[in-house]
């Protein structure tokens, strides 16, 4: 769900091609996927292969993994200015990019250097796949692509041993854009006490509305871009258990007393139709979840706003001051 690396045009024609192929065969597409267990010496599962700490705010880490198959996942680590003299422990951001992005994002596009200047919070930022969808998926053929399990079990683990973070409920936070802010919004609910506050930034709140379109795009990315062939959910029938456990509307008990922050664009470009599908059913589904959410009496902050589907900066900087105030003091 972004323009890097191949046009949307190009994207739409694969995924499309795709989907039409996987709902013709009758069968689901990809050997059974299975989540890595194996443990490396650096412990966590992770044995770091390039990279390792540096003077400056920007860490950069790549990773050996059985948990990811084909290649080494990565991750920047955006320390805060005075990290090195302070000896305090950090709250921590985690932020997801969106698909066919990739760990570097946010500084290569995004400046993330100068919107977290001066500010009291660590960020990481990991690899997640080209079309990932933060999940272990059903079926693939390149090998494990276990992101949820990298995430979740092995990174977030590291990063509490090797920084000075607070390994806490109150410590942590994730936000994501597109791609990311569903990943963001999964995370929050699967794990529930793993993360105090929770912002998509044009990420899909609801896996079913709309046709369950969302679904369908995540089975069809996946198999085009990322597990050749294989899904995030399963094709022709999905495992529909694995689809309610991800689907944050069917979640909404789980950002009960978590800060909760979304936005979505109300005008796409009309000549980019890519663009204007895309975040047409994002709003729709955000708007979907904020009801659920306000139904069952949970605050959240949600907004609309002008322009389509792009990453925010402006939203970004106010959020995060929000982010920080919910979280631990540095």
């Amino acid at each position: 769900m972004s323009e890097h690396h191949l046009s949307r045009r190009g994207i739409f024609k694969a995924v499309g091609g795709m989907t039409a192929a996987m709902a013709l065969s009758g069968v689901a597409l990809g050997a059974t996927a299975s989540t890595a267990t194996a443990q490396n010496q650096d412990g966590f599962g992770l044995r770091v292969v390039d990279g390792g700490p540096v003077a400056g705010r920007m860490q950069y880490y790549r990773f050996a993994t059985a948990s990811i198959g084909g290649w080494e996942p990565a991750v920047n680590i955006l320390l805060p200015d005075d990290y090195h003299t302070s000896g305090r422990h950090y709250p921590v951001l985690y932020l997801l990019h969106g698909g066919m992005e990739d760990f570097i994002t946010f500084d290569a596009h995004h400046d993330i250097r100068g919107l977290t200047a001066g500010k009291p919070i660590i960020v990481v930022m990991p690899d997640g796949g080209r079309a990932g969808w933060y999940s272990n998926p059903v079926s693939t053929n390149v090998g494990p692509r276990d992101w949820e399990h990298f995430h979740i079990e092995q990174l977030l683990r590291w990063v509490d041993a090797n920084f000075r973070t607070y390994d806490e409920f109150d410590g942590r936070a994730v936000a994501g854009f597109s791609m990311g802010g569903f990943g963001a919004l999964k995370y929050t609910a699967k794990y529930w006490g793993h993360f105090a506050s929770v912002s998509s930034y044009s990420g899909p709140g609801s896996l079913r509305q709309e046709g369950e379109i969302i679904t369908h795009w995540a089975n069809a990315t996946s198999a085009t871009l990322e597990l050749g062939g294989g899904s995030v959910y399963g094709v022709p029938l999905w495992d529909q258990a694995r689809v309610s456990a991800d689907n944050p509307v069917e979640r909404v008990e789980s950002y009960r007393g978590k800060r909760v922050f979304m936005v979505a664009g109300t005008s796409p470009d009309p000549v980019n139709w890519f663009d204007t599908v895309n975040e047409v059913n994002v709003l729709n589904t955000q708007r979907q979840f904020g009801a659920a959410l306000s139904a069952a009496g949970i605050p959240h902050d949600r907004r609309e706003v002008g322009g389509g589907h792009v990453f925010r900066r402006d939203v970004f900087t106010e959020d995060l001051n929000g982010i920080i105030a919910r979280l631990r003091k540095a």
